[in-house]
């Protein structure tokens, strides 16, 4: 049997930043709180916390003083870092240049626009990196997902259309041309695509790759809603696909009827748990 691993697949540069931060300060510190999981991963999470790393929610992080907080990819509201300030807590900025750029952008925006137009987030409303956005607006934003969710927006005034950068692109233009459709005046609407690349292109990459190879074996969260619709794509592709989150999960699939098997994972997967699935797959048929 051939196992090969996609070398595509694995953190993207934002996760990946964020992990370097956590490993540089625990090197030289026992512990490192950080606010909310670093990567939607257990066996990264788990890594990590082995090595010192201390995960908190929003609730714990309110009542630290005098502590070392990592800020994940994700990235946070300005109440975060104002409540840092005051309590002496000192932050490890991990926020994916993507989203910090974003978050300017909406900024700027909300500041020339002000009550005069509306700011819309395609996104989900209760994902992190959309509660960093919502809070650069002073929680004013209409978070959509879907046509239905436009139904409150007044559509007498500009709409500008900002986009969570892990949303499907396909998706985003669907809203974006409702939103032109329902405005009186469609020069009203300020679009912008601010969905990553490196996120938009690992689906079609995917799908090509899942062609090269008898059977998948995709590595990913359990908590990863990247890693549910990644699969997917890996699954409608090629129906030999198998989702996995460790390499325990891999020794339970019966591979033997291929010849050639593909690992591959999301943007939260590390590259160390592909290779040691891959590792343990050829162990068992090669």
């Amino acid at each position: 049997m051939q196992v090969i691993v996609d070398d595509k697949s694995g953190f993207c540069f934002g996760v990946k930043k964020a992990i370097e931060l956590s490993e540089a300060e625990l090197n030289k510190n026992s512990s490192l709180y950080c606010l909310g999981d670093i990567v939607h991963n257990e066996e990264e999470v788990d890594r990590l916390q082995k090595l010192g790393l201390k995960v908190i929610d929003r609730e714990e992080f309110f009542s630290l003083r005098n502590a070392t907080v990592l800020i994940r990819a994700h990235g946070e509201p300005p109440s975060t870092y104002n409540y840092a300030k005051k309590n002496k807590l000192t932050l490890i900025e991990g926020t994916c240049p993507v989203v910090l750029k974003l978050q300017q952008r909406m900024k700027k925006k909300y500041e020339e626009l002000g009550d005069k137009g509306n700011i819309v987030i395609f996104g989900k409303a209760q994902h992190p990196e959309v509660i960093g956005l919502n809070g650069q607006v002073d929680n004013k934003a209409k978070i959509v997902q879907d046509k239905s969710d436009l139904d409150d927006i007044d559509f007498s005034k500009p709409v500008v259309l900002f986009s969570q950068t892990t949303m499907n692109r396909d998706r985003y233009h669907v809203l974006k041309a409702e939103l032109e459709k329902r405005l009186k005046t469609p020069e009203l609407l300020e679009a912008y695509d601010t969905i990553c690349g490196q996120m938009a292109n690992r689906a079609p990459w995917l799908k090509e790759f899942s062609k090269t190879v008898d059977a998948i074996v995709f590595v990913g969260g359990k908590k990863s809603s990247n890693s549910k619709v990644l699969y997917g794509h890996c699954k409608d592709t090629n129906p030999n696909s198998y989702f996995v989150s460790s390499v325990s999960e891999s020794e339970n699939l019966e591979l033997s009827e291929f010849d050639k098997v593909g690992v591959c994972g999301a943007t939260s997967t590390p590259q160390w748990l592909m290779e040691n699935v891959a590792d343990s797959i050829r162990r068992r048929y090669t």
